[in-house]
């Protein structure tokens, strides 16, 4: 029986970069949206690796961290740009 990577953990990765670069471009309410699905897909992902056919719960954990990251960044990037 061969592994093979989660859809959700591979989502959940694009996600969470993507919602980095879009913060970067200047749309910190749209990462902030992207950021929460990324959180949202690496659980999933998560949760579907316990299958001894899914892997990528490493890859899951590092969305979720990445996600973490860029929700904090894009809520002060809102704040941000609600003062200034």
């Amino acid at each position: 029986m061969e592994q093979k990577t989660g859809t959700a953990a591979t989502l959940a990765i694009i996600a969470a970069i993507g919602g980095i670069i879009v913060l970067f471009t200047g749309n910190p309410g749209w990462a902030l949206l992207i950021e929460i699905i990324a959180i949202v897909l690496g659980a999933v992902g998560f949760f579907m690796a316990a299958s001894p056919r899914v892997s990528g719960g490493i890859l899951s954990i590092i969305a979720i961290v990445i996600a973490v990251v860029g929700l904090g960044l894009s809520v002060l990037g809102l704040i941000g740009a609600i003062l200034f």
